[in-house]
């Protein structure tokens, strides 16, 4: 029996602990900023996938998410974070997967990043200031200018890269949406609240959130 394993406690840390972690890792200007966080914009290809564009005979096959990201967003969701998808393309896969985690708001075929995103903070009733907006692209600076706060990814162009407040460690649709989803709550105090709420049955996912593949043959169950 290993003697130095921890007794069970849930959640595991304090919020206290949790945010002198994010501290560490991200340094207390950071860390304020990412606490005023309320409202998070995600693109799509690049950011919530990995940015494979898959095609079939009939056009667009397939999307490749990252179940960490979809927990981790489950998690900003019941902490009270609002949140949404913006992208410049019409994917009705991006669009159920993003309905299916409860996005406040979803905006398919936008290159008009900064009208759409005025819309968001409309629906959502959150500032730019309390906005953080991941991208991967050119066409994500104008609305990460127009935001609170800029996060990009490690394959974002260098003009990307250089105006973000933070760049992921992990790569977009291999865990950089939860890396930075896990750094604004611990920053803010809200990831305990995540965890007692991820063990309360009326936080739960429905069960038809929780089967991805429930339209085409409800015998079959997945999971995020």
């Amino acid at each position: 029996m290993n003697a130095s394993r921890r007794e069970p406690i849930w959640p595991p840390h304090s919020d206290t602990d949790y945010r002198q972690e994010a501290v560490v890792r991200l340094g207390e200007e950071l860390a304020d900023q990412l606490s005023t966080v309320r409202l998070m914009v995600f693109d799509a290809d690049g950011v919530l996938t990995p940015g494979n564009l898959i095609y079939g005979p009939d056009g667009e096959a397939l999307k490749e998410f990252h179940a960490h990201d979809g927990l981790g967003i489950v998690m900003a969701r019941v902490a009270g974070i609002k949140l949404a998808v913006l992208t410049g393309r019409n994917s009705a896969i991006v669009a159920r997967r993003c309905t299916e985690l409860r996005f406040d708001s979803i905006k398919l075929a936008r290159f008009d990043k900064v009208v759409a995103l005025e819309e968001i903070l409309n629906e959502t009733g959150c500032t730019a200031a309390e906005t953080m907006y991941m991208g991967d692209d050119l066409i994500d600076l104008p609305a990460m200018f127009a935001a609170g706060s800029p996060v990009a990814v490690p394959a974002a162009p260098a003009e990307v890269r250089q105006y973000a407040s933070y760049i992921t460690t992990a790569s977009g649709g291999q865990g950089a949406v939860r890396e930075i989803i896990d750094l604004v709550l611990k920053s803010s105090g809200l990831f305990t609240l995540a965890l007692d709420r991820l063990l309360d049955k009326a936080w739960h996912p429905t069960q038809k959130e929780l089967s991805s593949d429930v339209g085409s043959n409800p015998s079959r169950r997945g999971s995020d």
